[in-house]
């Protein structure tokens, strides 16, 4: 949902070709799936693509500008994993209103949980963007000289 979500959030701020998003999960368990359908039915029902094809976490992922943990266990297993704690960030942390860090899992339970993930996500989205903005801002101003084309960092949601 993370994904869908950021991504929506960067393309409405004109952000789109300058940040890639993706998401992967810790573990193999569902690689090559869908998402769940309830998850795909709150995207829908609120304007977001439901696309998605799980995958599991590896180097690429890892060397991400920004790696956004759902919860802390996840968080944990990417420092295990080798990711820079600089580039490693909980979602809840972009919300200034959020009251705990982590996102509950939904899978166990009903609708209503996907519900509140994905608010949870928005509150968290427009942080993102204002820090994918920030970065691309800065790659362009860099002495490598980045190009406002060319992408400048990737996303990824860890659910």
């Amino acid at each position: 949902m993370a994904e869908q979500i950021v991504r929506e959030h960067l393309r409405r701020a004109g952000l789109a070709q300058a940040v890639q998003v993706s998401s992967a999960g810790i573990g193999d368990w569902h690689v090559g799936d869908p998402a769940d359908p309830r998850a795909r039915g709150e995207l829908r029902a609120h304007g977001y693509a439901d696309d998605h094809s799980a995958a599991q976490v590896g180097p690429a992922h890892l060397a991400a500008d920004l790696i956004v943990a759902l919860d802390s266990g996840h968080r944990r297993a990417l420092l295990d994993a080798g990711a820079d704690p600089s580039r490693v960030r909980m979602l809840r942390a972009f919300d200034r209103r959020a009251t705990g860090s982590d996102v509950a899992d939904p899978y166990y339970g009903g609708n209503g949980g996907f519900v509140t993930v994905r608010e949870q996500i928005e509150a968290a989205a427009p942080a993102i963007v204002e820090w994918a903005r920030a970065a691309a801002a800065g790659r362009a101003a860099d002495a490598h000289g980045n190009d406002a084309g060319t992408p400048v960092g990737n996303v990824e949601d860890l659910p």
